[in-house]
């Protein structure tokens, strides 16, 4: 049985009925010509989503990706880390002598597994350095994902992958040149890193752009968009608001007269409640001009490590 035939025989109600609402309106939307732009809050990579979003992009069917800096770095730290990863089953009985031995040991824990800063971070570090530096003795000021895609492109880790080359969304990313923002990157290990080297004086602050470059990318990108553009928000935070707000921006501060996002998807635990983007319901955001009272909106309010990989998983009919 596919994936495709389990959701629509077993998920009809609550947050499964949702989820299998969402899976054929986007399966529809897709097939009827329309892409798909995604967004990554949380901890995706660490969550090894790429094992179901890379052959999402291989299949065509991604048009761009809005994510944390996070998420941009832990998908190569994977990568090139796997066997060093450490998972612990028991991580809700941790002490907090239980966290402190893992400082001790370099492992940096995101809920159940440890990243080795050893083999991860630092292992990475050396390769962005070297074309941080570069840039900065040229003179040159590139996005922050530009200097991922550079170092997978060039081959330089290639004998150095630990995990699958197949699982890694950002290596798949990387290959189709696929449209990348990444607001808020310096909230990332990376990113701290990079704000280190510049305080040292080895890099230029200025061989890095920042978020209005992004944001001047995106619009140039979406008014050059030839199909309808689904939206799928996994999560929330930066990395679902920043790119949505391209279309009031196009509309209201520069009177484009741009369509609006065609297709809105949200995987969510957060509540409403609390007054965060996370959870904010999309009625909310056609108060903002981002979709309308047409578009097809859906909610799936579940962990998104779950649902992802099944809405993909459906929409490639597996």
């Amino acid at each position: 049985m596919t994936i495709r035939a389990f959701v629509d025989e077993h998920y009809r109600h609550f947050n499964a009925g949702a989820l299998a609402s969402t899976a054929r309106s986007l399966t529809e939307f897709i097939e009827n010509g329309g892409r798909l732009f995604v967004t990554l809050a949380g901890a995706m990579s660490t969550a090894e989503l790429g094992r179901s979003l890379a052959p999402m992009i291989r299949a065509g069917h991604i048009a761009g990706i809005s994510c944390t800096g996070a998420n941009l770095e832990e998908d190569v730290f994977n990568l090139v880390a796997h066997e060093s990863y450490e998972k612990i089953d028991d991580w809700r009985n941790l002490t907090a002598k239980d966290d402190a031995a893992l400082l001790q040991r370099g492992m940096n824990r995101v809920t159940d597994t440890c990243i080795p800063e050893d083999k991860a971070f630092r292992k990475i570090e050396q390769h962005m350095l070297e074309r941080w530096q570069k840039a900065s003795v040229a003179k040159q000021a590139h996005l922050p994902h530009a200097y991922f895609y550079d170092m997978l492109q060039s081959g330089v880790l290639d004998s150095e992958f630990e995990a699958n080359s197949e699982d890694s969304w950002l290596l798949a990313a990387a290959k189709a040149n696929l449209p990348m923002f990444v607001p808020g990157w310096e909230d990332s290990t990376m990113g701290n890193i990079f704000a280190a080297r510049s305080i040292e004086g080895l890099i230029e602050e200025a061989c890095l752009k920042g978020g209005i470059a992004y944001m001047t990318e995106l619009a140039q990108w979406y008014q050059s968009a030839t199909t309808p553009m689904a939206f799928l928000q996994i999560g929330g935070g930066i990395a679902g608001d920043f790119p949505i707000c391209v279309v009031p921006m196009l509309n209201q501060d520069l009177k484009r007269n741009v369509p609006l996002w065609s297709w809105f998807g949200q995987i969510s635990e957060s509540s409403p409640s609390y007054g965060g983007y996370s959870g904010a319901p999309p009625n909310e955001k056609i108060t903002w001009g981002k979709i309308s009272p047409d578009t097809p909106k859906f909610v799936i309010e579940s962990d998104a490590s779950i649902v992802a990989p099944l809405l993909f998983g459906y929409v490639l009919d597996q």
